[in-house]
């Protein structure tokens, strides 16, 4: 696939300007998912991609500018050739609300017209990359988006499908769907064995059903996202080569085509001035954690997050909150949309909060999540298994329980806990969000309290969980080191999508 001419009235590499000037190597074009375990690792890529000289376009809605603005003027001054580009969504084309902008305010039966609104970015924002200078070299698109094929077909560009996903997820989830493991499974709940791994890995359908499979309403979608991401030039996913290289080979090889390992891309952010303020969405003030946190004896303290959509009933809650009290440790816990839970869970966490004052701290709405990990008082995290959650897990050198919630969280569970060992497992074993019935799964405050101590305490089983964290938090950093594979990977990503005026830049098979 040839990049079109950059001479014929489209700029050159020295016109981009936009955060530091000079000359830049390539143009990569992000249009990452605006949910914030999509949009913010994918902005973390793109600042990465920036520091080795490309410039980065980042396409984000009006609801989300907030949420990376800071990073990416923190970035700019810093001279990083870095821009946002906003484009607002054609709401009431597809029947969405006002405020639907934010994924958060989408009704769950609007799901699909929120997602023909993100379709109906790609003329404006063709005619913005056309009139801006310099021309694309290439388009970064999170694989939520098939659009983006007519998009970088138009420009006569290549396309990379980004993931803020493991290697070894998607090769699960494509060896279950390509080899038909399902095939003749009586019920959603019957676990399967993933085929073509070395390692016996087991799921079911209600655990690993494939991308947007069993939704209503997105058979289709579901279709396109697939032959979309088959014939896509490359992939680009936030993990790491030492952690999981026979699942990159493997996926690799069942795709046919490179992938391109850049992770842990938080680690772009070395500062607590801009740890604080990634995807900062809300008034807590990053300084009152660490003070709290300053107090607390070395590897004492329990993180305790579900992400950003994860939304717990009422009954968990108290649960939970009953659980980590009577675990003993002091803790931090972040609890999601609070003021959507009735007067009597209020009214819980209001006791909560004063029996175990000095040992709990509660956060209500967004908190700084990777500066909280890397604190020293912090020993241990509570996590649905969201992969942004896993790998700054993993980043930090934390054991884990894996709690997961939906989509990839089952996987990722399966991999910390089966696979790299610093994580246990609280026994969840289907969907509690987004399923069609409305079947109650709770998790008992003993059962809470138990995995909070087992990898808080643990004996010689927690020691060893605790040891392989640390050792994969080692490869971790190593590989966003100079010469480290991510720190490699970048900079071939930016030789294979460089500036090649007059000359072709075939596709990366």
């Amino acid at each position: 696939m040839a990049i079109k001419d950059l001479a014929n009235g489209r700029g050159t590499a020295s016109d981009a300007g936009g955060g530091g000037g000079g000359d830049v190597k390539a143009h990569f074009v992000f249009i990452p998912m605006m949910f914030q375990g999509h949009l913010i690792p994918a902005v973390d890529t793109a600042l990465l991609l920036a520091t080795h000289g490309a410039l980065a376009s980042i396409v984000v809605t009006p609801s989300n500018t907030g949420r990376v603005r800071p990073a990416v003027d923190f970035a700019r001054k810093s001279g990083l050739p870095v821009r946002l580009v906003e484009l607002p969504l054609e709401l009431a084309a597809e029947g969405l609300p006002d405020g639907a902008d934010d994924v958060d305010r989408v009704p769950p039966d609007l799901w699909a017209n929120y997602f023909r609104a993100l379709a109906r970015l790609r003329a404006p924002l063709e005619r913005h990359l056309r009139a801006h200078a310099p021309y694309p070299t290439c388009v970064v698109a999170d694989f939520c988006h098939p659009w983006a094929r007519e998009l970088a077909a138009s420009l006569g560009v290549p396309r990379l499908c980004f993931f803020s996903m493991c290697a070894f997820c998607l090769l699960c989830q494509h060896n279950v769907e390509r080899f038909d493991a399902y095939g003749g499974v009586a019920g959603d709940d019957e676990l399967v064995v993933v085929p073509g791994l070395e390692r016996k890995v087991e799921v079911s359908r209600a655990q690993a059903p494939g991308f947007f499979r069993g939704m209503p309403g997105f058979e289709k979608f579901a279709d396109e996202v697939e032959q979309v991401l088959a014939e896509a030039d490359g992939i680009v996913t936030n993990s790491f080569l030492e952690m999981e290289p026979e699942y990159v080979a493997g996926y690799a090889e069942a795709r046919r085509m490179k992938v391109w390992t850049v992770g842990p891309v938080s680690l772009f952010h070395q500062r607590a001035t801009t740890l604080a303020s990634r995807g900062n969405t809300a008034a807590i003030d990053a300084d009152e954690c660490l003070r709290w946190l300053d107090g607390k004896e070395p590897s004492s303290v329990v993180y305790v997050s579900f992400g950003s959509i994860a939304h717990a009933e009422e009954k968990q809650v108290v649960e939970l909150g009953l659980g980590l009290e009577a675990s003993g440790h002091p803790f931090i816990w972040v609890v999601k949309n609070a003021d959507q839970h009735g007067e009597d869970v209020a009214e819980f966490l209001r006791e909560l909060e004063a029996r175990v004052a000095g040992r709990g701290l509660l956060i209500r709405g967004w908190a700084p999540q990777v500066l909280i990990l890397s604190h020293a008082a912090v020993g241990g995290f509570v996590t649905h298994s969201g992969w942004n959650s896993t790998v700054e897990a993993v980043t930090a050198g934390l054991p884990v329980v894996t709690w997961p919630h939906f989509a990839d969280q089952f996987l990722n569970a399966k991999f910390a806990v089966e696979v790299l060992g610093f994580g246990v497992d609280v026994g969840v074993m289907e969907p509690v969000m987004y399923r069609l019935d409305q079947k109650e799964i709770v998790v008992g405050r003993e059962v809470v309290e138990k995995a909070v101590r087992s990898i808080m305490d643990g004996g010689d089983e927690g020691e060893e969980r605790r040891r392989r964290a640390r050792a994969l938090a080692a490869k971790a950093r190593a590989a966003v080191e100079e010469g480290g594979s991510s720190h490699r990977n970048l900079l071939d990503l930016v030789k294979n999508f460089e500036f090649k005026v007059g000359a072709g830049c075939d596709a990366i098979a």
